[in-house]
């Protein structure tokens, strides 16, 4: 060794040359991108420096935003605050907890406390106040961070963000993926399944002319109800469910009781075919569940009461057939006719079926509707939980808590229609007839639309084997549901508006997680031809499918 060496190592100082060192981090320890090395020269670490922000995608958004939480009423929750610009929606989803819940000690060190408080927290979906272009002020929700929020709508970070959190379902459904039950029974194709509203009984009815009840728990038959004399068209339960209602091809309407599969009631209703009926809601009928509207081909409406068996309205107007018909939350019942009209008719029972206004934009038939509210009122008072009421006060005051409390943000009750000239109408029918937005798309006729329970979304399913994913206040497109290499007959949301399953002429259904819905989540194979109807249980446990091979197929997790 020479004595410039020796030097060099007793002196111990490193060379002035760039290069490489011991940076006195641990690896992954709190930068998972640093190695432990650092770059000794200045120009290396600028370089390094200058590259990582050009992979950057919010490089030039500032590391912060002003934010004011409001709940659905308006109010202002806490005081302004600034946010890291990255922020997601579990981020904000713990910081409104925690204004909301100031008494509770996150700190606390007693892990069970913890986690049985983290189990209880409620989710929430937040939107934003964006101004539009033309003036106009829309909600967009927030799906990913704030950041790519911020970006996607070209929102200024100089001004206050107005975010707006909405609750979200506690409880979560498990998805479907496998054929727990098969129940043949039926001679002819499967027209309709429902499931009553306590998700307790099963109804289908079809080209067989029977009505037939099934045990949910079992999956075996109840009672096999043969009153029809052609084919069952249509079926509703009342939102109690102590009544089921079914109507066939000769325009006959019969009321069964599920519980002993007698009929209650049998009413010549129409002089051709019903097309569509629906119970009045709990909420407006003081818990009687005793007056239905129905629609047929002879282009009339009619409001009965099941009970006296009286009609006690006939809306006529519509020039041909009527093709749907919902009776809304707020006393408003909605007619669509195949003359490309909708009509809007009053439900008190001073002045029932008085022309309140008409709703005009379609080119060709309408063919479905779809209302905000319609899970709600086909619920009732019953949730997840399937509570037992003692009397039928107790359940009518559910009913009504219930609407009251899907009603707390305060919106406008919302329509959506369907149409044979491709497009969809968004409207608020108590509000104006005019529409709020077209939403176009679907390159055939639309078939099925349904909104998600907490309104939040709609599906649309299509001839053009197209499932499409709406928002549900300003119909703005979500994406695409592709899969099914057959027309979509119908779409079911589960009751936690995370899942939905579709029904399809490809003798499919196919179960989508709304997430992330690029690419069904399972496909539910079994029958042997086309699946014309669907339902999810409204507790949350099942899915039915009805099929022109005659079949049912029960599908749980």
């Amino acid at each position: 060794m020479t004595s410039n060496e020796e030097g060099n190592i007793n002196s111990g100082k490193p060379k002035s040359s760039g290069g490489i060192a011991w940076g006195g981090s641990l690896v992954g320890s709190t930068n998972p991108t640093n190695l432990g090395y650092r770059y000794t020269t200045a120009t290396k670490r600028y370089k390094r420096t200058s590259e990582g922000t050009d992979d950057d995608p919010y490089g030039k958004l500032p590391s912060s935003i002003v934010v004011q939480f409001n709940n659905r009423d308006g109010d202002s929750v806490g005081n302004h605050l600034d946010l890291p610009i990255r922020s997601d929606c579990d981020d904000m989803g713990l910081l409104v907890h925690a204004l909301l819940h100031p008494e509770e000690d996150d700190d606390d060190d007693d892990t069970t406390t913890k986690d049985a408080s983290s189990t209880a927290r409620t989710p929430y979906t937040f939107y934003a106040r964006v101004q539009r272009s033309d003036g106009n002020e829309d909600e967009i929700e927030v799906t990913t961070t704030l950041a790519d929020l911020i970006t996607s709508q070209q929102i200024s970070t100089e001004d206050v963000l107005e975010l707006t959190y909405h609750p979200l379902a506690v409880y979560r459904v498990r998805p479907v993926t496998r054929c727990t039950d098969t129940m043949p029974g039926h001679t002819e194709a499967i027209l309709h399944v429902s499931y009553s509203p306590d998700g307790r009984n099963l109804a289908s009815g079809g080209g067989d002319t029977t009505v037939r009840f099934w045990d949910v728990n079992t999956s075996t038959p109840k009672h096999t109800c043969t009153a029809h004399r052609d084919h069952v068209l249509c079926t509703a339960w009342s939102p109690d469910g102590k009544r089921f209602a079914s109507s066939d091809k000769r325009g006959t309407l019969i009321t069964w009781d599920p519980m002993t599969g007698k009929a209650i009631s049998t009413i010549k209703a129409h002089g051709k075919w019903i097309t569509s009926m629906c119970w009045e809601p709990m909420h407006k009928n003081g818990g009687k569940c005793e007056r239905i509207v129905t629609a047929s081909k002879d282009g009339l409406a009619k409001v009965w009461n099941v009970r006296t068996r009286r009609c006690e309205a006939t809306m006529s107007g519509h020039a041909d057939s009527v093709e749907a018909v919902k009776w809304g939350g707020e006393g408003l019942i909605y007619t669509a006719s195949r003359d490309r009209l909708i009509k809007v008719w009053s439900a008190d029972e001073r002045d029932t079926g008085k022309l309140v206004r008409t709703l005009k934009g379609h080119a060709h038939r309408v063919n479905t509707l779809a209302l905000s509210c319609d899970y709600v009122c086909r619920t009732g008072p019953y949730d997840h939980r399937c509570a037992r009421f003692a009397t039928d006060e107790e359940a009518y005051q559910a009913a009504v808590a219930k609407y009251d409390q899907f009603k707390a943000s305060k919106e406008p009750e919302r329509l959506v229609s369907g149409s044979d000239d491709f497009t969809i109408f968004l409207w608020h029918p108590t509000e104006g007839r005019h529409p709020i937005k077209r939403l176009t798309g679907h390159q055939q006729a639309v078939n099925h639309i349904a909104f998600s329970p907490d309104g939040r979304f709609f599906a649309s399913g299509a001839f053009d084997k197209k499932i499409k994913l709406w928002n549900g206040k300003s119909g703005d497109f979500i994406s695409t549901l592709t899969g099914h290499v057959g027309a979509v007959y119908q779409v079911a949301w589960s009751n936690d508006s995370r899942y939905l399953v579709s029904a399809s002429k490809d003798s499919t259904a196919k179960l989508w997680e709304i997430s992330s819905c690029k690419r069904a989540k399972e496909t539910l194979p079994g029958h042997h031809d086309e699946v014309y109807a669907l339902d999810w249980s409204p507790n949350g446990s099942s899915v039915a499918t009805g099929s022109k091979d005659r079949t049912i197929k029960i599908w749980r997790h």
